[in-house]
């Protein structure tokens, strides 16, 4: 008998449909044969599906059982089709009766003993239910959980093939999870990073940090050893905006493609860091592999992409950023197919100001040669410096500095002011995709940041005398936006805009 189920395949971060086909009762060897493009993955299901089907107190199948996961030219991988391809057998060989199983998108890894493990994309697949209509999706537990963060389908979780079989009998009512629930699952500013309280000194960095997060500009420290770069970058998490509710599903949707969150139910509302060693690939920073997949640019989508040692990383992995720093976006192709990948992420990356790290440090002596520090630093490309908004030098602490016992201002008093920024920001641009200041287009900073006639002189001498390119002109707009809106103020004024073009003292000539 032939029996049919649907299914979902991740492609990038969104799911296309594939349809479980089960033909049993053939002529033949007794044998499960799996087509449609599997991996190896994919292969190996019939093997768990048998163990899973006896364990479960069902028999598994004793002629030749054919199983067609279609299309047949989408490749498939992973081991999500144990489920549905269990149930498809259950329904072939007469071992279940079920009417409403069409209604739904199935998908589970199975264990020997027939209980349900969690899979990649859950979000994913709950959205292509939506979409195609389902009335919702059986997935385990922690999947579900996932799932029901898309309002208006049924999320039910399956512990088990047994429960999902006679969930689809209807022997049992399983409750789909419900989606107030799953918002109640948010995250809280992570007190394990520590607090801006603790930082020494570092005035002019910290002011540059807080304008970078209130308006997702990107950021580059320069600074000798110890001046306190990293932990700067450390506490940044504990300042940032909380996400919308938009953001913090796109973000859950690029960690489920990514199998992060495989290890328990999903919490959002909280951005992400990530911080990739230097020696990381190119397809690693990027995405990629036989079936495109996100990488860390995407991973830190509405986040932060921390680049500890800049110079460190190979010039290939840096030049592959630009990009994606300009559009928000990267399209990876490979022989399986062509994926989008969204990647709007904040760059903080840090660096020494040459080789030993201590050019321009008044206790330690530069042991580094000029042809040494200029090789040192043409590691980090014009164009690529061209795309960092905010470049800021981070001086050595003197022992004064060290020793003052007086706190400075807490994580949550800067986050107040940033959050209150980022929420003007959002104001602005309703009714449009834009999020942040950092994002606007050439037409929109001509519209959102008019300048009069004496500050468009002094930006003017300000772009001739540092020879900055006219993607650095948008870019101090922008800054001057964002500090405006620190300030709660409706215009540009001329200290906004004077803050922003010194944050540019390290560009070019001055910075070669």
């Amino acid at each position: 008998m032939l029996a049919a189920l649907s299914s979902a395949a991740l492609q990038g971060i969104a799911a296309e449909v594939v349809h479980v086909e089960v033909n049993a009762g053939e002529a033949g060897e007794p044998k499960l044969f799996l087509v449609g493009l599997p991996d190896t993955a994919v292969k190996e299901s019939g093997d768990r599906v048998s163990a899973a089907l006896n364990n479960s107190g069902r028999k598994a199948p004793r002629t030749r059982t054919t199983i067609n996961l279609a299309p047949g030219d989408l490749r498939k991988e992973g081991p999500c089709y144990d489920l549905p391809i269990a149930l498809g057998i259950l329904l072939a060989t007469h071992q279940l009766i079920a009417l409403d199983a069409d209604k739904y998108l199935i998908a589970g890894e199975l264990a020997l003993s027939g209980a349900t493990r969690p899979v990649r994309g859950a979000l994913a697949i709950a959205r292509l239910a939506k979409q195609l209509g389902k009335r919702g999706v059986l997935l385990p537990p922690v999947s579900a959980h996932e799932a029901a963060l898309v309002e208006g389908i049924e999320a039910i979780p399956v512990a088990s093939l047994d429960q999902a079989a006679r969930f689809l009998s209807g022997e049992i009512h399983l409750a789909p999870v419900a989606h107030a629930v799953a918002l109640e699952q948010t995250a809280a500013p992570d007190a394990n990073t520590g607090d801006f309280s603790e930082i020494k000194g570092q005035h002019a960095l910290r002011r540059a940090v807080e304008v970078a997060a209130a308006g997702g500009h990107n950021l580059i420290m320069i600074g000798p050893p110890g001046a306190g770069k990293s932990m700067v970058a450390k506490r940044l998490p504990g300042i940032l905006p909380s996400p919308t509710l938009d953001e913090s599903l796109e973000i859950l949707s690029i960690h489920s493609a990514a199998g992060q969150t495989l290890s328990g139910p999903a919490v959002f509302g909280r951005r992400p860091v990530r911080a990739p060693h230097h020696t990381i690939s190119d397809v690693g920073l990027l995405g990629g592999g036989t079936i495109p997949g996100p990488g860390e640019i995407s991973l830190a989508h509405h986040g932060v992409l921390f680049l500890d040692e800049l110079p460190e990383f190979k010039r290939s992995a840096l030049e592959v950023l630009r990009q994606p720093l300009e559009d928000g976006h990267v399209s990876i192709s490979r022989s399986a197919g062509k994926v989008t990948l969204p990647c709007g992420f904040m760059l903080v990356a840090a660096m020494n100001p040459c080789p030993c790290g201590y050019l321009g440090d008044p206790k330690h002596e530069c042991r580094c040669s000029p042809s040494q520090i200029i090789k040192y630093r043409a590691r980090i490309s014009g164009p690529l410096l061209d795309r960092i908004d905010i470049h800021i030098e981070a001086p050595a602490l003197s022992i004064r500095e060290l020793q003052n016992s007086t706190p400075g201002e807490s994580s949550a008093v800067i986050r107040a002011r940033i959050q209150a920024a980022r929420e003007r920001q959002l104001a602005r641009y309703a009714g449009t995709k834009l999020t942040s200041n950092a994002r606007m287009s050439h037409a929109q900073v001509r519209a959102h940041v008019p300048l009069d006639a004496p500050l468009s002189e002094m930006l003017q001498q300000a772009m001739e005398q540092l020879s900055l390119s006219a993607r650095a002109y948008d870019r101090i707009l922008k800054v001057a936006r964002t500090i405006a809106d620190l300030a709660a103020s409706e215009r540009v004024e001329q200290p906004h805009l004077l803050e922003a073009i010194q944050y540019r003292s390290l560009d070019r000539n001055v910075f070669y």
